[in-house]
């Protein structure tokens, strides 16, 4: 459709199409039934439009699916939530590491019910952790086409699902089970809600987008909230209905947020702290303290009491975490993740408020345009300057924002393209696209060298023409942006192959080719930038699981300080050598075993003290001692720890939540994790420790680990010290145990 420039006292625009006229309940149109419904859609769209979108969902599930097991258990941090849970209700409510529930993970649980449901019913497996993820991710492009088809076209909603599912990161966390996918699933919901309300000013559509908000804290807490200030700004200025009541509503739908979100707060901080697990990530047993300090202004400034380093901070526009400042979407951490159509949905979220400024108020291809766009905004400046911990992954959170507008843009500027304005100004985009992506390309010169030349050929080009396809007839215009889109799509398209067709483990990951994400900003970063744990991780039994201890030769060369290169590995790389052999591809040649394609990228972030994470040790821990991967555990370390198992509430204990996790996974009996994810919890203290070994509660201790990172308590520390030396050490291959049921004499 066509959206001209109106003048201010313009009528309306036409309701949208979805209104329930349209759906065949009024003007004498007979109701369809369901199954038409779902294969025609509506009565005004083309007849290719339903189809098309169905296809598309449906080459968007197998892609996601394909080679999934490859990454075994992910991040074995979350799957070991996810099994307790699968076997304690009390452990899935609370988003427990284990079924006796001695720690929960450190953010809410909402992201780990899905999983753990998946894996009561059909049993662990990478399979059973995996898949509710990828259902969210085509859940989103679903939602992400039914929001932009209200108001734009069905190529527009099309090309919508195309940009969302092609971005790199998209497919990277849509496969692997940390909060981010349900994260970003809700905040498209909540987008699609505001946009539904503001077409006829509905309260109940408020109240939805409160619900989504909600749901969408109990996955990754105040990260939901980045978007409520555009949203509400633009609700209160550009919804129908009187000042008053659009405040209103706004307070409705603040309320329902609270209640979705803060039910299970108030449970958890009203339930007695001796009967329910500790809150993990926080300095003491607070959920409270936890959303508002690690997980909360931590991020923001740096302080982070518990983190890897023990927070402090950015210094002069870096952090340990990465360079920060207004490029960092852009840079050499973080571009290759998400950047590849952030120019162009900037562009065109300009040209689309250009294209509807004059129209009148409550406008909804404004709106749109305002929401996508201010959402987009409001999370990039957030991201870019945000001190703490920050990961690459995290920015999945703008691929349904920025598709939205390369969707909804391109269509209207292409509507608009007999004007030379709205032609140029696409042409402009596309040309623009296909520069950026050979810059990203270029990044990583040796995979596909010969793709960024014919991107910047034909992205040109087609710029060119898309300029002036005005005033060409319909065959040349559509070659044109034919040629395009290609361009466009192609570079994130060859990445997420990249990504899709390689497994992923560990707690940092990255998607694309080997060395598409330099970690480090300034001077490499912590611990000399990109780890190289790739072919690590924990894998379940049948799907690639290794061999013997999960030792591989020459592995764990670490840059000895900020910014310097691993030993013998290329610089930021954190190169396996014996196994890699410089190519850093991660596969574990002649170990895997299974049905896995044995092709693992793990972790990729940086370490604070200049540890480097090429680190792949024996059993007792992976990458920096456990921290980030989890031990790969040999046959005989498996059933030692299952010895008598049943007659101990934990099997073993360990320090880290990795390290605990591993054997858990393969043990399926309840490990400890002493201190939660960084080993940094007072959590149990030294004394709740004694009094566990004393009443029989714990068999083994599993030695190694990291003693306690990030500037908490030191409790586990304490533990480890008092261990070694009251009880008998037990080696199994490399893996120490003592056994806290035979103190020395």
């Amino acid at each position: 459709m066509t959206l001209p420039h109106l003048p201010a006292d313009a009528p309306a625009l036409p309701p949208p199409p979805a209104a329930p006229a349209v759906q065949g309940q009024g003007h004498g149109r007979p109701k369809q039934p369901p199954l038409t419904r779902v294969w025609r859609g509506r009565p005004d769209d083309p007849r290719w439009a339903r189809p098309a979108l169905l296809g598309l969902l449906l080459v968007v599930a197998l892609g996601y699916l394909w080679n999934l097991s490859a990454s075994g258990y992910a991040n074995s941090f979350y799957s070991a939530a996810v099994q307790a849970g699968s076997q304690s209700w009390k452990a899935m409510f609370f988003g427990s590491l284990d079924s006796a529930n001695a720690i929960t993970v450190d953010k809410p649980p909402a992201s780990l019910w899905p999983m753990a449901l998946s894996v009561r019913i059909f049993g662990l497996s990478s399979w059973a952790i995996l898949v509710p993820q990828v259902l969210m991710g085509v859940a989103t492009a679903g939602v992400l086409y039914a929001a932009v088809r209200r108001r734009f076209s069905a190529a527009a909603g099309l090309l919508t699902v195309a940009a969302f599912a092609l971005t790199p990161v998209a497919a990277l966390m849509f496969r692997f089970n940390n909060p981010d996918a349900l994260l970003a699933l809700l905040m498209t919901v909540t987008v699609y809600c505001v946009l539904r309300g503001m077409e006829n000013g509905r309260t109940k559509w408020l109240v939805w987008a409160g619900v989504a908000v909600g749901l969408a804290f109990l996955a990754k807490t105040l990260q939901a909230f980045l978007i409520l200030p555009p949203l509400a700004v633009l609700y209160a200025v550009f919804a129908p209905g009187r000042p008053l009541k659009r405040i209103g509503q706004l307070l409705l739908s603040g309320l329902a947020m609270v209640v979705a979100g803060g039910w299970w707060v108030a449970v958890v901080e009203l339930w007695p702290a001796s009967s329910r697990p500790y809150i993990g990530g926080s300095q003491n047993n607070s959920f409270l303290e936890l959303t508002f300090g690690y997980n909360g202004l931590g991020r923001i400034n740096g302080e982070e009491t518990g983190s890897v380093g023990g927070g402090g901070g950015g210094m002069g526009g870096g952090s340990q975490w990465g360079e920060t400042g207004i490029d960092r979407m852009f840079n050499s951490e973080i571009g290759s993740q998400i950047s590849w159509l952030l120019p162009a949905a900037l562009l065109l979220l300009v040209a689309g408020v250009v294209v509807t400024w004059k129209a009148r108020r409550t406008d909804t291809a404004r709106a749109a345009f305002l929401a996508w766009g201010g959402s987009l905004v409001m999370t990039m400046v957030v991201f870019s300057f945000m001190a703490g911990i920050f990961h690459q992954y995290y920015t999945v959170a703008l691929a349904p924002y920025a598709a939205a507008l390369v969707g909804m843009g391109a269509s209207v500027l292409w509507e608009e393209r007999a004007r030379f304005t709205a032609s140029a100004a696409l042409g402009v985009t596309v040309a623009v696209t296909a520069i950026w992506s050979y810059v990203l390309l270029n990044r990583t010169p040796d995979y596909v060298p010969w793709l960024r030349w014919a991107i910047l050929v034909g992205g040109v080009a087609a710029g060119l023409g898309i300029a002036v396809a005005g005033r060409l007839n319909r065959q040349l215009a559509l070659g044109a942006a034919g040629v395009g889109l290609v361009a466009a799509l192609a570079g994130p398209a060859a990445y997420t192959i990249s990504t899709l067709d390689t497994g992923h483990s560990g707690s940092i990951v990255t998607a694309g080719p080997a060395g598409a994400s330099m970690m480090g900003g300034r001077g490499g970063g912590p611990g000399g930038g990109e780890g190289g744990m790739r072919g690590g991780g924990m894998q379940p039994p049948g799907q690639g699981q290794q061999n013997g201890q999960g030792q591989q030769p020459g592995q764990g060369q670490q840059g000895g300080g900020m910014g310097q290169p691993p030993t013998g590995g290329m610089p930021g790389q954190g190169q396996n050598q014996g196994q890699n052999q410089g190519q850093n591809q991660g596969q574990n040649q002649g170990q895997n075993q299974g049905t896995g394609n044995g092709k693992q990228q793990g972790g990729t972030g940086t370490m604070p003290g200049g540890a480097g994470m090429g680190e792949r040790g024996g059993a007792g821990g992976g990458g920096m001692g456990g921290l980030l991967n989890g031990a790969q555990v040999s046959a005989k370390a498996k059933a030692l720890v299952e010895k008598n198992a049943d007659d101990y509430t934990w099997a073993a204990a360990a320090i880290g939540s990795q390290n605990a996790a591993s054997y858990q996974l393969s043990t399926g009996k309840p490990v400890m994790a002493i201190g939660g994810f960084n080993g940094s919890d007072p959590s149990p203290t030294l004394a709740q420790f004694k009094s566990y070994v004393e009443d029989g509660k714990i068999h083994y201790f599993i030695g190694g680990g990291m003693g306690g990172m990030g500037g908490g308590s030191g409790s586990a520390s304490k533990i480890q010290s008092w261990v070694e030396k009251n009880y008998t050490k037990v080696t199994v291959g490399s893996a120490t145990f003592y056994d806290l049921t035979q103190p020395k004499s």
